[in-house]
């Protein structure tokens, strides 16, 4: 069993490492979303009219949506390795 246990930990030790990769690029988009917000006009910003405006905040709006969706899959994906810990914990602690 407790063969079973460490192999379980092992497994769960390599999907947090590919979680910590997804992080890292997280990261890597924030900065560069970042670097995008800093490079805006303070002053006069010229968007090419109602259309250009348009056209950059459906831009915007995607990014933020693809960010949140790859958010909320990184929390599932931890949320289910956590469940498998802790159904496993619970059963040692049974027997």
């Amino acid at each position: 069993m407790q063969h079973l246990v460490n192999e379980i930990v092992e497994h769960l030790s390599k999907s947090h490492q590919q979680l910590a990769r997804v992080l890292e690029a997280e990261r890597h988009v924030v900065v560069r979303m970042a670097n995008n917000v800093h490079a805006l006009p303070d002053h006069n910003p010229d968007f090419n009219g109602v259309a250009g405006l348009l056209e950059n905040s459906q831009f915007v709006t995607k990014s933020i949506v693809g960010y949140l969706n790859s958010l909320a899959e990184l929390e599932e994906a931890i949320a289910d390795n956590l469940s498998h810990i802790i159904r496993e914990l619970d059963h040692d602690e049974e027997e």
